[in-house]
């Protein structure tokens, strides 16, 4: 795995397209029990290299119901994204994730996880991804629908704060999903 994560942090591939170079961020251990498939790293993340170092992912833990040290322990949480690299600004927030990523390193990534009880997915990109015709006609009816994705997958939207606007329209998520999905977590953690 080390090997591996030496390979990610150095690829290059789709360097002409980064508005600020390549900086790869990944965090994952063969012993690990719960990958975080996210989106693509902010700019803070790529200023810091440090995985869901932002708002959304204070607003993750929070979901999570775990410590920032047990979060960023990579035997209990893989933080694998679906673009490694911060793809750049577009009219409303990020560009998407760059789509070399997942189809070049995924596999081996989870081939090399072979203690994963729970893949976390987070947003549209990875559910599409992951899921593909088997999503709902939209992320929202993907979310509250999360128990057809079990036991394999358990999906969520992105902690952004641009999110708020959805949980206050959503209610039943965290009435509904957070707690589960608690439940899920703190199982999955257990030795």
């Amino acid at each position: 795995m080390k090997t591996l994560i030496a390979r990610i942090k150095s690829c290059n591939a789709c360097k002409a397209h980064l508005p600020l170079g390549p900086r790869p961020i990944v965090a994952a251990h063969e012993q690990s029990k719960i990958a975080i498939v996210g989106q693509a790293p902010g700019s803070k993340v790529h200023k810091t290299g440090v995985p869901w170092d932002d708002p959304s992912g204070r607003q993750l833990r929070k979901w999570l119901g775990v410590t920032d040290e047990d979060f960023y322990n990579e035997e209990l949480f893989a933080l694998i994204p679906m673009g490694f690299c911060y793809p750049g600004k577009g009219k409303s927030g990020d560009l998407p994730p760059r789509p070399e990523c997942a189809p070049l390193w995924h596999e081996e990534l989870f081939g090399q996880m072979p203690n994963l009880k729970l893949i976390v997915l987070i947003g549209q990109y990875a559910q599409h991804y992951y899921l593909g015709d088997k999503m709902d006609k939209n992320l929202t009816e993907t979310v509250r629908n999360f128990r057809n994705h079990l036991p394999n997958y358990f999906v969520l939207p992105h902690p952004s704060p641009r999110n708020r606007f959805w949980l206050t329209k959503n209610p039943w998520f965290e009435d509904d999903v957070l707690p589960d999905f608690r439940h899920r977590i703190s199982t999955s953690l257990k030795p």
